[in-house]
């Protein structure tokens, strides 16, 4: 029998946090084929190229992840960030995606996304303390 240790590393290297990602793609694909996620980006940019804010996701087994929306300070209630989730859903649509789903604090956006079409699925109290995190998702299918 092989002897095991436990180790706990506080600043893992890129290639030993692949290794881990590797093991865990390998063993999802085994039980559920075909996810490969893509990750994109829809940005906000002005004229001069800059960019003023974006979203970043992921596309994968019919789900469209939405990891980060932010938007420049002066720029925000314009309607970008709407504009900015319409896209990147369009875009999830367009990759196989029939939902979206997404996480937020209470201090950031929840009354945004829930403008948006998003429903809260979950809440995790005091995190951070003094504050909630809310786990939404919403339908992408134009018949829902």
């Amino acid at each position: 029998m092989n002897k095991m240790q436990i180790e706990i590393d506080p600043s893992p290297t890129p290639e030993d946090e692949l290794v881990v990602w590797d093991g865990l793609r390998r063993y999802n694909e085994a039980h559920v084929p075909g996810g490969k996620d893509s990750a994109f980006a829809v940005f906000l940019r002005g004229v001069d190229g800059a960019i003023h804010g974006g979203v970043l996701a992921r596309a994968g087994r019919g789900w469209l992840h939405i990891s980060s929306l932010w938007i420049e300070a002066g720029l925000r209630g314009q309607g970008y960030g709407r504009q900015l989730m319409t896209a990147a859903e369009a875009e999830g649509r367009q990759r196989g995606c029939h939902s979206a789903y997404l996480d937020t604090f209470s201090f950031q956006a929840p009354d945004f996304y829930k403008h948006c079409g998003y429903e809260i699925f979950g809440v995790l109290e005091a995190f951070p303390e003094g504050h909630q995190r809310f786990f939404m998702c919403k339908s992408l299918n134009i018949d829902a």
